[in-house]
């Protein structure tokens, strides 16, 4: 054909039905196998955009056999099917995709974000990020949180059912909730530190269990190394719904400026026993 002639419109279809292959059609195949195939989808494109073709694949998604046979290959969510066998969650696909079991369930826990997903309260010259001057092993970023002269307050409320857990799974089984806070001083001024970690209700005022700590204040002219306070709730009762976690830190030489207690790597996480 030369450079003058044009394809016609049939012929164009017939060259596009032969470069783009037919959309296979699987419908047609028993469940096991269409599980099994969409299990190899990931977990977001399964929620977001499959379980939105049709009746049979929404049933398949929300429920537990594509999750599972996910699980056999992602070590991660193994803690979720576990726990889903001792009590029926609402939604397969939900809880699977959020994993809400070993995870910090701590929004911008050593302020890599600044103070985002913080409630803060600034006391004398207010909270700073800085980096970290000695390293704590296994925290998301070197950075931390530093007080100043008057108590610097921080909280954050952690809403357990929206980060995947379930109703029945806390009033039955009321699975470890582990808490952890690492903070220090400077080595050339003292520091004080305390928390209060709440577990509250649905109405997120009653409190139905409570760990508080107030370690002995750092002197001055210390290494500068970071102390881990942390805690683990069991057996707290029902209805639990939230944590609340709050800590709060100053210097103990009223000097102005960021000399107060550095806090990082904060931490609330669900554990499977």
């Amino acid at each position: 054909m030369g450079q003058s002639e044009s394809l016609s419109p049939e012929a164009i279809r017939q060259w596009a039905s032969r470069a783009v292959p037919a959309p296979l059609d699987l419908n047609p195949l028993p469940d096991e196998l269409l599980a099994l195939i969409l299990s190899w989808v990931p977990g977001r494109v399964l929620v977001t955009r499959c379980r939105l073709v049709c009746r049979r694949w929404r049933d398949l998604i929300d429920g537990p056999t594509v999750w599972r046979l996910q699980g056999e290959r992602r070590p991660g969510l193994r803690a979720t099917l576990a726990a889903a066998r001792l009590c029926l969650p609402p939604q397969w696909s939900r809880i699977c995709l959020l994993e809400p079991f070993g995870r910090n369930l701590l929004r911008n826990p050593c302020g890599q974000d600044q103070f985002s997903h913080w409630q803060v309260d600034h006391g004398g010259h207010g909270w700073k990020v800085e980096e970290n001057r000695c390293p704590v092993e296994g925290a998301p970023a070197q950075t931390c949180f530093v007080s100043s002269f008057q108590w610097c307050i921080k909280s954050q409320l952690v809403d357990l059912l929206k980060e995947g857990l379930w109703d029945e799974l806390l009033d039955t089984y009321q699975p470890e909730i582990y808490i952890s806070d690492w903070w220090g001083a400077r080595e050339d001024c003292g520091c004080e530190y305390s928390i209060c970690v709440r577990l509250l209700a649905a109405n997120r005022s009653t409190v139905i269990a409570e760990f508080q700590a107030n370690p002995d204040p750092i002197q001055q002219w210390n290494d500068a190394q970071y102390h881990q306070v942390s805690y683990r709730f069991r057996q707290y009762g029902r209805g639990v719904r939230y944590v609340h976690f709050l800590h709060r830190g100053k210097d103990t030489h009223f000097w102005a400026g960021h000399y107060g207690a550095r806090i990082t790597n904060s931490t609330v996480m669900v554990k499977l026993s």
